[in-house]
């Protein structure tokens, strides 16, 4: 099969189309013919080898976790889907989703009305937003100030964080201050200045800091909360020198939680925005528009 891999960590442009055996199912797997692939910021950053201070990655390395497509094959024990139907998951390491077929034991059907690319954007947001607002402990009546709120992660973040019936704060970039607002999150740009526009929407502080930019927004966030209890950051390296919680994992992938979101995204009961629509063959263009981190969603790639 074609995939899209790198075997030197560097800029998006060590991306670059291999030829790789057709993965194997193994036990409670199936095989996905891939539809559409998310590619998440932290895609970029394991790319430019700057996560291998938190954790490696073996080389040449296929990316990508959100996957939607059909499945093509059944491992042994899958009873709960049959090939040919539509499904949205987590694509298993080290196969990846950027490529014509993956791996996945975690997954759900699409719901009528919801196709791949839109799918796609909802697996790892959710996974890391549920992982993070818990390790948080973000519970009613808390103020949560999310970095990055207009992202594919912090969007699903502030529609969670306002479920558990906090208020947030979010940020981002003055183009996006109202779709952050459309999520229920208070907005502000990010940037110098950040501590006092915080301080003025939140007097009595806040309560807790979850950071999906990696926009060295920690040293901020720690003067917010005069410490670094209750900060959790999905993409900042420099975490483990401030004594930060930089979350990677262990996942909590749970394939009932999708299918709700799943259901609830074609309700319109939730949002989230896909930013860009790319074939395989442009990974490199996806990854610029994803590193920038001004893509305002999901950036996708397609077959």
């Amino acid at each position: 099969m074609k995939a899209i891999t790198f075997y030197s960590f560097g800029g998006p442009e060590v991306l670059q189309v291999a030829e790789l055996p057709k993965p194997t199912p193994g036990p409670r797997q199936i095989r996905i013919r891939v539809r559409a692939a998310g590619v998440n910021p932290i895609d970029g950053k394991v790319r430019s080898g700057s996560m291998e201070a938190i954790f490696t990655t073996p080389l040449p390395a296929v990316l990508g976790v959100d996957v939607a497509g059909v499945v093509d094959a059944l491992g042994d024990g899958v009873t709960d889907v049959s090939i040919g139907d539509r499904i949205v998951g987590w694509a298993d390491a080290p196969a990846g989703a950027y490529g014509e077929f993956a791996l996945a034991s975690t997954y759900t059907r699409l719901p009528d009305g919801l196709d791949f690319a839109a799918a796609v954007a909802l697996p790892v947001a959710l996974e890391t937003a549920t992982r993070s607002l818990d390790l948080l402990r973000v519970r009613a009546g808390d103020t949560l100030l999310i970095h990055g709120a207009s992202g594919a992660v912090g969007q699903i973040a502030v529609q969670l964080a306002a479920d558990r019936g906090a208020t947030v704060i979010g940020t981002a970039a003055q183009a996006n201050q109202d779709r952050v607002r459309g999520l229920g999150a208070i907005p502000t740009v990010y940037g110098p200045g950040l501590v006092e526009r915080v301080r003025a929407l939140a007097p009595n502080g806040v309560d807790a800091v979850l950071d999906v930019a990696g926009k060295n927004a920690l040293p901020d966030s720690i003067e917010l909360r005069g410490g670094t209890d209750r900060i959790v950051t999905i993409a900042d390296g420099s975490a483990p020198d401030l004594g930060v919680v930089f979350t990677a994992g262990p996942e909590q992938r749970s394939a009932a939680d999708l299918a709700a979101l799943a259901d609830r995204l074609v309700r319109g009961e939730v949002t989230a925005t896909v930013a860009a629509v790319l074939p395989f063959a442009d990974a490199a263009a996806a990854h610029r528009l994803s590193d920038g981190g001004h893509a305002g969603g999901k950036v996708v790639l397609v077959p």
